[in-house]
């Protein structure tokens, strides 16, 4: 369940302030957005390139009712930019790929359509996101499981200091389980 009055901030140097506050499926603006982004080509590894907007908001309103997922926009100086989703992988299809560890917290990230172009815009809103997930230090591991044929995605978050495991079946696709540990995230923050 979401608690909008829950709003996460952080101000990063040469990029802006950056906000993640719950997706409130409610509302015409959250849900007309995330539709706007899920519905385009550049989001097709997302898995809701055919979602109507109805069936978005039916979604995200489904998603909100359960207490282990959780749906984050992410504005940036007060523009959206991001949509990310966290979950406890126990109580997830995820789960039942792989050794679920105590601490271990699944994670979605979509990014907005750019305006611009920007070198280090997508590392720096990971970053902030993953900030936001260690924040809680129930948390010891974020687990992602982008789309196998999502290379772009792969290659971030070994950029970011996330491991390589499995190839698994979840979710209609073929992912790629990813692990980073909160000792390998926090030797490696600037």
């Amino acid at each position: 369940m979401r608690d909008l009055a829950s709003t996460y901030r952080q101000d990063v140097d040469g990029f802006g302030r950056v906000t993640i506050r719950p997706v409130d499926p409610d509302t015409d603006t959250d849900t007309d957005l995330i539709h706007s982004w899920v519905s385009q080509e550049r989001a097709r590894f997302w898995g809701m390139r055919d979602a109507g907007r109805e069936r978005v908001g039916e979604i995200y309103r489904h998603l909100d009712s359960l207490p282990t997922h959780h749906a984050w926009l992410t504005h940036r100086d007060g523009t959206p930019v991001a949509l990310f989703q966290t979950y406890e992988p126990a109580a997830d299809p995820v789960g039942g790929c792989y050794p679920v560890q105590p601490g271990d917290h699944g994670a979605h990230l979509l990014i907005g359509p750019p305006d611009a172009a920007e070198r280090g815009f997508t590392g720096t809103l990971l970053r902030v996101f993953l900030d936001f997930v260690f924040a809680d230090p129930r948390h010891r591991r974020v687990v992602m499981e982008p789309d196998a044929r999502n290379e772009k995605a792969v290659a971030r978050l070994l950029r970011t200091g996330f491991v390589a495991g499995p190839l698994v079946e979840v979710h209609g696709k073929r992912a790629r389980l990813l692990f980073l540990d909160r000792e390998t995230f926090e030797a490696g923050r600037p």
